[in-house]
């Protein structure tokens, strides 16, 4: 995993544990119910779940060619987090009457999330495609059966040929042969 997917997945893990830790807190002030539900789903939503979704997507999903996206993967996780933490400050700040500030931060926060989310399709488009296109473009990694067949029996036939070179002489001089004097350092003697 990179960098990024296992900072999704932390990150994911800690707004499950936020999202949770509000909703005792509200549980102890009912008055403050009205003013934290949005950001209290916001957190559970995109904070927990999303984040998750893009962490595991972008891990587990097909890369055609082996592709790398760890651009995608740092914008779309910093677009994402930075506009959930302007959320969680902004929107119960704003909902108090807190006035053109926190309304910019919650505004702000929307956009940010919105443009993560876009990060996030755009890179999975490109994952996203069907094995005639990954064999037309030549992006698999791996060979064709008959190909792969081929080249076992190619290297092994290799292998064999170049074992079979090593001299009757060179095999007795080694260390540890039989009938050069030499100890045998494999523990085990031949019986």
């Amino acid at each position: 995993m990179s960098f990024w997917q296992v900072a999704f997945l932390r990150a994911a893990l800690f707004w499950l544990v936020a999202t949770g830790a509000l909703g005792v807190w509200v549980s102890f002030n009912p008055g403050m119910a009205a003013l934290v539900r949005a950001t209290h789903a916001h957190m559970g939503l995109i904070g927990f779940f999303l984040a998750m979704v893009m962490g595991v997507a972008f891990w587990m999903l097909p890369r055609p060619g082996g592709i790398r996206q760890t651009g995608f993967e740092g914008i779309t996780f910093l677009l994402l987090q930075t506009g959930l933490v302007m959320r969680v400050v902004g929107e119960p700040w704003w909902r108090s009457g807190g006035g053109d500030l926190p309304y910019v931060l919650f505004v702000v926060s929307g956009i940010l999330v919105l443009a993560a989310m876009l990060t996030f399709a755009i890179a999975m488009s490109r994952r996203v495609v069907t094995m005639k296109v990954i064999h037309e473009k030549g992006l698999g990694r791996r060979r064709p059966v008959a190909q792969q067949r081929q080249g076992a029996v190619r290297d092994a036939t290799a292998a064999d040929a170049a074992a079979g070179t090593a001299s009757e002489a060179e095999r007795e001089s080694a260390p540890g042969a039989a009938g050069t004097g030499g100890e045998n350092k494999g523990g085990s003697t031949d019986g």
